[in-house]
């Protein structure tokens, strides 16, 4: 299953989420060398977060990068903008397209900017609790981001999302309410962060677990309630070729 898009009005243009858009893709353009080496690996090992590093502790595993190559505590924010490849990049950018313009929509784009960053922060700690011993450099934006679908699960649970399903050769649209959505995509992230083994690369999944959270925590003192109620006040979409609920 994967997100096109959702039936959610927006009442302002989300000029904060597509700067934040431009921002990954500059870099992946300007520093990353569109994933060609050796600007690719540089920049990861440069501007990613390194857990053993920024907790000066001992390493566990392997280590990717030399010690001390990387920017320490500052990777903390550098990380959230630079990816791994072009799926990883391209799918972060699209989820965020998808489910950024309703949280924006709700906090103002100043607000938004700070929480998306704030998420960011709290997925990276999480990641790094979960690793403290790990040389291997975090990157992608997708902890920020999973802090906006949790903030997307507390706002419009009941918003519906539209996802292009695979049944073998065949494919077909169907609409669930987010809560559905998210919450299977959060509850896969735990789920596979407790089986994943801690000292190894890959996904980083608690980074995303403690991005949701924190979005889930986050939105409230963030949303702005009037805004909030004129979503609210719109009443649901029926566009949906299918719907599951």
């Amino acid at each position: 299953m994967f997100p096109i898009r959702d039936e959610n009005p927006t009442q302002y243009k989300p000029v904060a989420t597509l700067v934040l858009i431009g921002l990954n893709v500059a870099a992946w353009v300007l520093l990353q060398g569109l994933g060609t080496e050796p600007a690719l690996t540089r920049s990861v090992c440069t501007f990613g977060l390194v857990p053993a590093d920024v907790l000066d502790v001992a390493v566990t595993g392997q280590r990717l990068c030399p010690p001390g190559y990387s920017d320490g505590w500052l990777g903390v924010l550098t990380s959230m903008f630079m990816h791994g490849g072009w799926m990883h990049i391209i799918g972060n950018m699209w989820f965020l397209w998808v489910f950024g313009d309703n949280v924006e929509d709700a906090m103002g784009r100043a607000r938004f900017v700070i929480f998306y960053v704030l998420c960011g922060i709290g997925a990276a700690l999480a990641q790094m609790v979960s690793s403290p011993g790990s040389a291997i450099p975090m990157v992608g934006a997708s902890g920020a981001i999973g802090g906006v679908m949790g903030a997307y699960a507390v706002l419009y649970p009941r918003a519906h999302v539209i996802l292009l399903v695979f049944l073998g050769f065949f494919v077909t649209t169907v609409a669930v309410p987010a809560i559905f959505m998210l919450g299977y995509w959060f509850l896969l992230q735990l789920l596979s962060g407790a089986m994943a083994p801690s000292h190894v690369g890959g996904v980083a999944f608690w980074a995303h677990v403690g991005g949701f959270v924190a979005g889930m925590v986050l939105v409230f003192p963030f949303r702005r309630p009037e805004r909030v109620d004129w979503r609210r006040r719109q009443g649901p979409s029926h566009n949906a070729r299918h719907r599951w609920f």
